[in-house]
């Protein structure tokens, strides 16, 4: 049985022994296990039922470790983690000849960040190695945003969560990585294109990716409840056509209009997209569980973390 716990020492102890350990960012829960042991980086595939192609980001406390991790530091790399580390970014570099190849699905570059949450940033400083830590949830499940989420799905599973409360964020960290000197970006997360333009300029997009992804999240379906989900530009004009259908609907605010569904989630009623961010897959967890016949998402506005949220929005759905 799982347990919820904010206790360290026992994190660290099960993570020394090669175990793993759900862990708090401020992005998403994560499940973390040492980079450099074989048993625990396999249960992490193993328990996610994650495929071995797709790579995994390892975390660590400080700029300084990042030697340890990657052969090369581009400048436009620099400034970026001078910008927004610890935080919500990870970059994908050239990795060092230690870095197993377990991690990296077998490709020359590791991605690496140094997560901002004050539990996990301390459980780092006090382990004598990095931790791999894809999000906490089986593959392609909607991600866990507080202990709870992540308890319900690996109640037997794994032995314990540390406790860090609701991440403050609520969708995963923006990859970057870099392709002829040229910056790419793999997945739209919570920091926005535009904040990441301020810094280094004008960006390639590149995040959709099947085959041997370059980082995680790159595939067409994921983060998705279980219930048949649909993203339509009007919730109201197209929940019109399923009046006999238990319906759940996610949007932004709920303006001025009135909807006949079952259960409405406002992500944000001051139409903040930050605060929807951090509240969306709350809120899809939520939908998922009332046994509805299908949930309805109504498109977010297309600029700033508006993107992030469309982006896994769309991952989520099934649209026919």
């Amino acid at each position: 049985m799982t347990v919820i716990s904010k206790d360290i020492s026992k994190a660290i102890e099960i993570l020394n022994n090669e175990d793993i350990v759900a862990i708090p960012t401020e992005t998403v829960y994560g499940l973390a296990g040492n980079i450099y042991s074989e048993k625990a980086i396999r249960k992490i595939f193993q328990v996610k039922q994650r495929p071995l192609f797709n790579p995994l980001i390892v975390h660590i406390h400080s700029i300084e470790k990042i030697d340890e991790i990657v052969s090369e530091l581009p400048e436009q790399a620099k400034r970026l983690a001078e910008a927004f580390w610890p935080g919500a970014l990870t970059l994908v570099l050239k990795k060092n000849p230690n870095i197993p190849d377990l991690i990296t699905a077998g490709k020359d570059t590791v991605a690496v960040r140094i997560p901002n949450h004050p539990e996990t940033l301390s459980l780092l400083q006090k382990l004598s190695f990095p931790l791999a830590a894809p999000s906490a949830n089986p593959f392609g499940s909607i991600s866990p945003t507080n202990s709870t989420h992540v308890a319900n799905y690996f109640s037997n599973t794994i032995s314990m969560v540390l406790e860090g409360g609701a991440c403050k964020n609520g969708i995963e960290s923006t990859i970057i990585g870099f392709e002829n000197n040229e910056a790419v970006l793999y997945r739209l997360g919570s920091i926005s294109i535009e904040e990441i333009e301020n810094v280094i300029g004008l960006l390639k997009v590149k995040n959709k990716q099947e085959i041997a992804p370059n980082a995680p999240g790159m595939l067409a379906r994921h983060y998705a409840p279980k219930t048949r989900t649909y993203l339509v530009k009007n919730a109201e004009k197209f929940i019109k056509n399923y009046s006999n259908k238990k319906i759940g609907v996610l949007r932004c605010s709920n303006g001025t209009s009135s909807l006949n569904c079952m259960h409405l989630e406002e992500l944000s009623k001051k139409m903040d997209l930050k605060e929807a961010a951090s509240n969306l897959y709350a809120a899809l967890h939520r939908l998922d569980n009332l046994n509805l016949d299908m949930i309805v998402a109504e498109l977010f506005p297309n600029t700033g973390l508006g993107k992030s949220i469309n982006d896994r929005l769309e991952r989520a759905t099934r649209n026919e």
